[in-house]
């Protein structure tokens, strides 16, 4: 039997002052809601919702039984049906923020960028405390490329970076002679060459685009420059790199296609040391809002001006996965191989094959804190002995990064970390240890 009119009137009434008061908790009406609020409690949120379901063709319409409905389809992983919930508790009462929030989070799950966008931008419109609004800004902007429905896409970033560097040259220790295998000839580091300790100072801008043809083509491009610089004996190693990529993606229910040019300049001591051309093809299948794998083929060209035998073609492919939770931590990980070939005949010693292993993770603390680690791991082995020392190259470097997330207000974020770099190589020259504290500020538009 459907609930009269003016019922329906006084349990809005009734329930707004908890929705906005205490986000979460909702006034539950009859019995139906408080066996599905139950149920949800003892983690069983498959059986909440089917408790729900039973009653929403009759119940729709109430704002209880609706955000009970929206609450329990998005835990149950029924994310279309925790649309249409939520969309009716807004409908029904415009100014409840808490329920825009939850529209947000489920609008994000089924992969609409472009509403969730706009949800967010309401919110924080009506005054919502800045953690909630930021707990929407985080979780968005984890998946930032599914912004591909409705209007064209512009955003960008600037980020300056203070830090602290034990080897700003990727130098080996005073040791490494030390280190030197059998039969090698005698030989010393050059003044200078051994690990150089400096503090350093960089800014970066991002910017990056889709522009929508379609409701399937689009038009995507990125571009990034940084400018680095060294105090005292870091000096020589202060740089500039720009890069920047355009091209056209593709996409079809889950699935979307892309395809890139890519190029990028690098500067060491205002001198161009390396520039780099090549093509990058992606593919992305998203299983929902939260969980995706990333399959990628890139081919680029290395070009160096002042040592051309190093000029070479380098092609790397992987796969990764990522999975972000409903309380927006985040985990990944994925696997690469290639080989970088020399363009030059008789210098195979300069070429390698590569393979590498690359996990993280992060977790949500608060809305505007969060902590993360990043590990990677990769070796490479060398296609023929070095003609100083008469040994194969053969390296394994790991890296790992330890740092906090913090969003002191929206489109800011502030990340202290900690870095750590381990080469070890069959070459001392090339056999390094490297530690990096870094504080960046970023701030997006």
């Amino acid at each position: 039997m459907s609930v009269p009119t003016w019922s329906r009137h006084v349990r809005r009434l009734a329930v707004l002052p908890f929705l906005v008061a205490a986000p979460g908790s909702f006034l539950h009406a009859d019995e139906v809601v408080g066996q599905a609020h139950a149920l949800l409690q003892q983690g069983d949120a498959r059986r909440a919702f089917e408790v729900l379901d039973a009653q929403e063709a009759a119940r729709a319409g109430d704002p209880a039984f609706d955000a009970a409905m929206g609450r329990a389809a998005h835990a149950a992983g029924q994310y279309s049906r925790a649309v249409l919930a939520w969309e009716r508790v807004v409908a029904a009462q415009p100014g409840n923020t808490e329920a825009q929030w939850e529209l947000g989070r489920a609008l994000h799950a089924v992969g609409d960028k472009q509403g969730a966008n706009a949800v967010s931008e309401r919110v924080r419109a009506a005054g919502i405390p800045v953690d909630a609004a930021l707990s929407i800004d985080q979780f968005l902007v984890s998946y930032d490329r599914l912004g591909h429905q409705g209007r064209s896409t512009w955003k960008g970033h600037v980020e300056l970076t203070v830090g602290r560097d034990t080897n700003a040259n990727a130098g080996p220790d005073l040791n490494a002679p030390a280190l030197s295998p059998p039969g090698t000839p005698a030989w010393s580091l050059a003044p200078g060459a051994e690990a150089q300790r400096a503090s350093y100072a960089a800014v970066l801008g991002n910017i990056r685009g889709r522009h929508v043809l379609d409701s399937r083509w689009s038009l995507i491009g990125a571009a990034t420059g940084e400018v680095r610089g060294y105090s005292d004996a870091g000096k020589p190693y202060d740089s500039a790199q720009l890069d920047a990529s355009a091209g056209v993606a593709y996409r079809v229910e889950r699935h979307e296609w892309m395809l890139s040019a890519q190029g990028a300049t690098y500067r060491l001591d205002g001198d161009t040391l390396r520039n780099i051309g090549g093509v990058l093809g992606e593919w992305i299948y998203r299983l929902d809002g939260f969980r995706q794998w990333d399959t990628f083929l890139q081919v680029q060209d290395l070009r160096y001006p002042t040592q051309s035998l190093r000029n070479a073609r380098r092609t790397v492919g992987g796969t990764s996965y990522v999975h972000i939770l409903r309380n927006g931590s985040l985990y990944y990980a994925g696997l690469y191989a290639g080989q970088e070939t020399p363009h030059a005949s008789d210098v195979d010693n300069l070429g390698h094959h590569l393979a590498g292993l690359r996990a993280g993770v992060q977790w949500a603390i608060t809305a505007d804190w969060a902590a993360f680690v990043h590990l990677n791991h990769e070796r490479r082995r060398y296609g023929a002995a070095d003609p100083f020392f008469g040994v194969t190259r053969r390296d394994r470097q790991t890296y790992g990064v330890l740092g906090v997330s913090w969003l002191p207000a929206p489109g800011w974020r502030i990340t202290p970390q900690w870095a750590i770099t381990r080469n070890a190589s069959t070459l001392p020259i090339t056999d390094y240890d490297r530690r990096v504290f870094s504080v960046t500020v970023r701030r997006e538009f």
